[in-house]
């Protein structure tokens, strides 16, 4: 999976899931790091990328919009470095791995994740 790390993801997670197998890369080497989230949507989705945050905007931009891409997974959690929810995140993108391919918002918090299709408005 193509993976876009937001700029509030520690830059640790690329190479924690480059090593699991995915395609991921900071914003920060390939943005302006002042980049709007508007924009670093438009380039993911452009891209075929699912954008990886911390910063719950990015779902109320899913929803304002009504878009069907790009996918988004959010993390709801305190500590967010891959050495406390790694396992977590790597086994939520194995049960989400079809459906981000086709269009969702995936949030991980500490319980459970949830899976919402895109597009957000009206469901």
């Amino acid at each position: 999976m193509k993976i876009l790390l937001d700029m509030n993801i520690p830059e640790t997670w690329e190479d924690f899931l480059n090593r699991a197998g995915h395609d991921a890369i900071h914003w920060s080497r390939i943005g302006d790091i002042r980049a709007e989230d508007t924009d670093i949507m438009a380039w993911a989705r452009d891209n075929g990328y699912v954008v990886f945050t911390h910063d719950l905007d990015f779902g109320s931009l899913l929803f304002a919009t009504n878009v069907a891409a790009p996918s988004v997974v959010q993390l709801r959690f305190q500590h967010i470095l891959p050495e406390a929810i790694g396992s977590a995140v790597l086994e939520t993108l194995m049960t989400a791995a079809q459906m981000l391919k086709a269009g969702a918002l995936v949030t991980i918090d500490p319980r459970r994740h949830r899976i919402r299709m895109l597009p957000l408005s009206g469901t």
